[in-house]
């Protein structure tokens, strides 16, 4: 028999409580824990963060569990089969947790840094405790600002030109764009500035670290004249934070900008 449970899967954008949705602190009423599984240097400030959105979004109180992160090779020989393998392990330990702590009946919820659906593995974390049959979670997802549309507000771009496709990666795959895709890129997980590799002297990117936050950080201008400054910034943000969550719009010079 298995057991009802409810999670509610939260998008809180990318880390600035104003970019709360009205749905998303909706969704944070009547939860009894919120699942986090944060680990490395990284954990205490993003902890922090997420206090800071509970105490303005949930007044009535809350609880927080953190899970132990199972650990994840790097540098895998197969990285999709590694990604399968770790999530897994996710899965396993957050199931453990929602039977012991939550229980039947229980609604628990994980607030997500900007938008459920794009490059998070909740949903398919949440889709194999489903699988497993031991719990049978109601699952809410709420959808949230992404740290894309953070990055273009804070440079007061649009994110494409007229008629331009748009083409979202990461830092791994950005060398392998499909042919006719790289007019725009934005690029995400980007941990060794693959663009200073890919892209011509010309383009023009933007740029930005913590967006949407207090800490945010950006820069633009084309490839050749900023690269160094990106990476300088980056390392110094790094290193007096503890973590980075940047990203940034990769733009081919040949097409004209034709305006709107």
């Amino acid at each position: 028999m298995t057991t009802p449970i409810t999670i509610r899967v939260i998008g809180i954008g990318p880390g600035g409580p104003e970019h709360v949705t009205f749905a998303a602190a909706d969704a944070m009423a009547g939860v009894d824990a919120f699942l986090f599984l944060d680990k490395g240097s990284a954990k205490q400030s993003l902890l922090d963060a997420r206090r800071e959105i509970l105490d303005r979004y949930a007044p009535q109180g809350y609880r927080l569990i953190e899970i132990d992160d199972p650990p994840r090779d790097r540098n895998p020989a197969d990285y999709a089969a590694e990604v399968r393998r770790w999530h897994a392990a996710r899965a396993s330990a957050i199931e453990q947790v929602l039977l012991d702590e939550i229980g039947e009946g229980g609604v628990a919820a994980f607030l997500v840094w900007g938008d459920p659906a794009l490059y998070d593995s909740t949903l398919r974390i949440v889709d194999d405790i489903a699988e497993r049959g031991v719990l049978a979670p109601e699952v809410t997802v709420i959808p949230g600002v992404t740290s894309i549309s953070a990055l273009t507000a804070a440079h007061r771009i649009p994110l494409n030109r007229i008629g331009e496709p748009i083409h979202i990666t990461t830092g791994r795959l950005l060398a392998s764009t499909p042919e006719g895709a790289a007019a725009n890129q934005v690029v995400m997980l980007d941990s060794f500035l693959a663009f200073r590799e890919t892209a011509y002297p010309d383009d023009h990117i933007w740029w930005g670290a913590y967006v949407g936050t207090a800490d945010e950080i950006l820069i633009s201008g084309r490839v050749a004249d900023v690269a160094d400054q990106i990476a300088e910034t980056r390392d110094r943000a790094r290193d007096s934070m503890g973590w980075l969550m940047d990203v940034y719009l990769l733009r081919k010079a040949e097409s004209p900008d034709l305006g709107e």
